[in-house]
């Protein structure tokens, strides 16, 4: 098993700074998500955001070295995790900062996959050994960051039962399918894929897979495929799942989706604060670290 996270949290949140009819949200709250990162918004007791609960999972799962990718303005998560740029102890985890530099002449970052290789080509020493990816914005069980842990295979990723997300039909309808073959290697991700056709993506289970950017990559084979990933012809970005399909392609069936059902919560609109501080309250009353 392997001891690395490295944690995507330099996006520009554009969904997240949208203005909402919802009377349900502090002005604080409010303020927090137009201003901060989407993983630092206060969404637990004392103000602690979402992030302590994605670490507290992670340790939970075994990790040690955490690597959280930032963006330039990024200042705040060394307020909350620690003021050097490697090697901070927060509980008992190892945790270092990638800054996710925007390149020049665009206004937001490159994307995941771009995020993730500023990262490696940051801390090379990941390209000789395996990790774990994930969003600072979906807390991810303890119990899927220890699959991610336990893969066999080189490359893996978290292949949650749609039905089992708790989303609204609008959001998961968004949601990209994994489409695998009976011993669950993946042979595609499906983008918007028709109504009709879903069906036939469904595994031996009849269960519609998607991905929520839970992956387990070997360094040394997967760095090529970042350094070299296109940029998608509509979104303008360099994106995880496209490295991913690319590196199947020339390697197939290394690259393993985990069946999983479990609910993700989620921060991707103001909206969701509320429904995420509930679900904080009932599941995480203390966040005992000890």
């Amino acid at each position: 098993m392997h001891d690395n996270l490295i944690i995507l949290a330099g996006g520009a949140s554009s969904r997240m700074k949208k203005p909402t009819q919802s009377a349900s949200l502090t002005e604080e709250e409010i303020n927090q998500a137009n201003e901060r990162s989407k993983g630092l918004i206060g969404v637990g007791p004392n103000g602690r955001p979402l992030l302590d609960y994605v670490l507290y999972n992670a340790r939970k799962a075994g990790y040690k070295n955490i690597y959280i990718v930032i963006s330039e303005k990024g200042g705040l998560f060394k307020e909350f995790y620690g003021n050097n740029t490697r090697d901070n102890d927060f509980h008992g985890l190892n945790i270092s900062f990638a800054v996710q530099y925007i390149p020049e002449g665009r206004e937001k970052p490159y994307g995941t996959a771009d995020a993730l290789f500023q990262a490696v080509e940051q801390y090379p020493e990941l390209n000789r050994q395996a990790y774990s990816v994930c969003n600072s914005d979906n807390l991810y069980s303890a119990e899927a960051l220890l699959e991610l842990r336990k893969a066999e295979a080189p490359n893996a990723f978290i292949a949650y039962d749609r039905d089992s997300l708790e989303f609204p039909h609008e959001r998961v309808s968004r949601f990209a399918v994994a489409h695998m073959d009976n011993d669950n290697a993946l042979l595609n991700i499906v983008e918007k894929p028709a109504v009709d056709d879903i069906p036939k993506y469904a595994d031996e289970n009849g269960k519609i897979r998607v991905s929520m950017n839970a992956f387990k990559f070997n360094g040394k084979v997967f760095y090529p495929y970042l350094k070299n990933c296109p940029v998608h012809p509509e979104r303008n970005e360099k994106e995880l799942p496209t490295a991913l399909l690319n590196m199947i392609s020339d390697f197939p069936g290394t690259a393993i989706g985990i069946p999983f059902a479990e609910h993700v919560p989620d921060l991707t609109a103001k909206d969701d604060i509320v429904d995420v501080k509930k679900y904080l309250e009932k599941h995480f009353p203390v966040l005992d670290w000890e």
